[in-house]
């Protein structure tokens, strides 16, 4: 059996979903990666629960996430914004 290859099962899930995930807030879009470096997922996973800006500066990068700031936006327009990237990328970035 040949070992399992990281690579191309990366490449393979990129292709299918794609490197980005958009969403847009008044014409303006964002792109949050569809995968990230684990390194991002321990700064994720010290953040407080109820840390939504700090998790949205962490996936946006600071130019979008400065750029997103801009807009008058809600935490249940941030809540639906994140919950339709979990369920589009498989990515869970619920509490707890």
């Amino acid at each position: 059996m040949a070992p399992f290859n990281v690579k191309a099962a990366r490449a393979q899930r990129l292709e299918a979903v794609g490197k980005n995930w958009e969403f847009e807030v008044d014409g303006d879009v964002f792109r949050l990666p569809t995968e990230f470096p684990r390194g991002i997922a321990k700064q994720i996973a010290a953040l407080d629960d109820n840390d939504i800006d700090g998790l949205l500066a962490l996936l946006l990068g600071a130019e979008q996430f400065e750029r997103f700031c801009k807009y008058d936006t809600s935490v249940q327009d941030v809540s639906a914004i994140l919950e339709a990237y979990g369920n589009d990328t498989g990515m869970s970035l619920g509490e707890g």
